[in-house]
């Protein structure tokens, strides 16, 4: 324990680099609402508005081959396939022609939800933390660095529930693309080395329950697979 400290100091969460022993440290999870034209169709929401951002913890990640309890407090728990970008530096006020200069690397991930608390929460106008950012909420495959693979802007992304796909579209339907996603948010907080992005999912999102696995793949970036196992009682 280190001098100073009171008690343990907390694990740092990570996620795994493809083909290598070594790990992305990750500082913070933020999230892209709204990024996919026919996801916002099949919520009901407006698609006239912009995206928008709200965060995870970062201890939420599950590595690929992880097993998620099911969370408490839900009914209506549902997958989100994302494409993960992950930062190499940072700061405030990006500008999109050099945002990409602060990815180290990108990968796929699952924005797991608590719909039924989403909803309820937004609906009487609370905070969306206890639909979005709980335990486990966001499985994240192995990063490839943007070094090997450079920045992709097209592509296949889909998920498969149970061997069956359930989502299907591609990375060149995103309304806001990756540069544009890293200007808007350091407008509003300063980004830094460790931090994480989930862009937004395509269409098709649905309700997942105890044994289900989840496989998915962004095309050229990465894959994933999960599975749901029963509540944590710990």
């Amino acid at each position: 324990m280190s001098a100073g400290f009171v008690i343990p100091a907390p694990p740092q969460p990570a996620i795994a680099v493809a083909g290598s022993d070594k790990t992305f440290p990750v500082r913070r999870i933020w999230c892209v609402g709204r990024n996919y034209l026919e996801h916002i169709r099949e919520m009901g929401n407006d698609e006239r508005e912009p995206p928008f951002f709200f965060a995870k913890p970062a201890d939420a990640i599950v590595p690929d081959g992880g097993t998620v309890p099911f969370p408490p407090l839900t009914e209506d728990l549902h997958f989100e396939v994302e494409m993960v970008v992950a930062l190499k530096s940072g700061g405030r006020n990006i500008k999109a022609d050099k945002a990409l200069d602060c990815v180290w690397g990108y990968g796929i991930g699952i924005d797991l939800t608590r719909r039924d608390l989403q909803i309820a929460s937004r609906n009487i106008k609370r905070p969306w933390e206890i639909g979005k950012a709980f335990d486990g909420s966001a499985p994240c495959g192995a990063l490839k660095p943007a070094a090997e693979i450079g920045h992709p802007k097209k592509g296949r992304i889909y998920l498969k529930q149970n061997g069956t796909v359930k989502q299907d579209g591609d990375l060149e339907q995103m309304i806001w693309n990756v540069p544009e996603i890293i200007e808007k948010l350091s407008q509003s907080v300063a980004l830094e080395a460790g931090d994480i992005i989930m862009t937004g999912t395509p269409a098709g999102v649905g309700k997942i329950a105890v044994g289900d696995k989840l496989e998915c793949e962004c095309e050229g970036v990465g894959k994933l697979t999960v599975t749901m196992g029963k509540p944590s009682h710990g």
